[in-house]
């Protein structure tokens, strides 16, 4: 196994719970999001500004529109369309069968035809309370899975067959075969499967090379399996326990940014970890997917 050192804080954005990292190429910007700090960050890797905008909602969610000013977000409420110029968000849906005083989205993503999938979980995680939904173009609404605790790391293969996803509580990445046209998804196989000891898979994103990289929320890093074996390849170490995601980012999609928390952790903790929160960025030796455009 590769063992991948060198991953330096990118910006000390100190989040509660950091995630949602994703390249904006037209912008040239990384974003992430603070979802208990409902916060959006955008920092530029070009002249290393970051903006952040504030939202009166928790934010778990963002991805491009095709307007580049843009994103659609997920949030404690629904589903929403915030203008990055204006700082004007707007709903586009709250029919996502949640009680949002108890509820939030969580993880999702854009899939190749310009959907938005998002998930709902309990604000306390309980289990078999979330769901998985598609949000198409007309901003129609269908359940995809339910029974899920902490639906979380969406990432398509390139030929757009397949889906992976996991019920982070479960341990389990699962595969999916994945219907373009319909969005139907067919469970195929359990893909890899991450032992309690190494940590809880999180975020995840595919490389160049069908490889998944998967954050491991209490396992200090990210590593990198294949989905083949489902064994881990490769490792990067990270200075905080709790990682939270991963996304590739610039130009060439040759670095990534890997989000982190401080959530769940005692002021000890903290002063083991310090860098606890912030977001990292790293060279992992490939190069990711292009990032897609959401249609809603």
């Amino acid at each position: 196994m590769v063992n991948i050192t060198g991953a330096d804080v990118l910006y000390p954005s100190d989040c509660m719970l950091g995630e949602s990292p994703m390249w904006h190429n037209d912008r040239q910007s990384c974003f992430w999001v603070d979802i208990e700090g409902r916060v959006i960050y955008e920092y530029c890797l070009h002249d290393k500004i970051c903006t952040q905008y504030l939202l009166a909602n928790r934010v778990s969610l963002l991805v491009k529109s095709n307007n580049a000013d843009e994103l659609i977000l997920g949030l404690q409420g629904g589903v929403g369309r915030y203008n990055l110029t204006t700082k004007i968000l707007s709903m586009i849906t709250t029919e996502l069968n949640a009680d949002w005083q108890h509820y939030r989205c969580n993880d999702g993503g854009c899939d190749n035809m310009g959907r938005f999938w998002i998930s709902t979980t309990e604000l306390n995680h309980k289990e078999d309370a979330g769901a998985l939904y598609c949000v198409d173009k007309d901003a129609e609404v269908s359940e995809k899975l339910n029974k899920l605790s902490i639906s979380n790391g969406m990432a398509w293969t390139a030929d757009n067959r397949r889906l992976y996803h996991t019920d982070s509580v479960t341990g389990a990445i699962k595969s999916y075969f994945y219907d373009e046209h319909t969005a139907d998804l067919e469970f195929e196989r359990i893909a890899v499967q991450i032992p309690s000891e190494k940590g809880v898979p999180d975020g995840m994103a595919l490389d160049a090379e069908g490889m998944l990289w998967i954050a491991l929320w209490g396992g200090y890093g990210v590593g990198r399996f294949d989905v083949d074996s489902g064994e881990m390849i490769a490792f990067i170490d990270v200075p905080a326990p709790n990682v939270s995601s991963c996304a590739f980012v610039g130009t060439a999609l040759d670095r990534m940014i890997i989000t982190t928390a401080k959530k769940e952790m005692t002021e000890n903790d903290l002063k083991e970890f310090p860098e606890s929160g912030h977001i990292f960025i790293v060279e992992p030796g490939v190069t990711g997917t292009p990032v897609l455009s959401c249609s809603l």
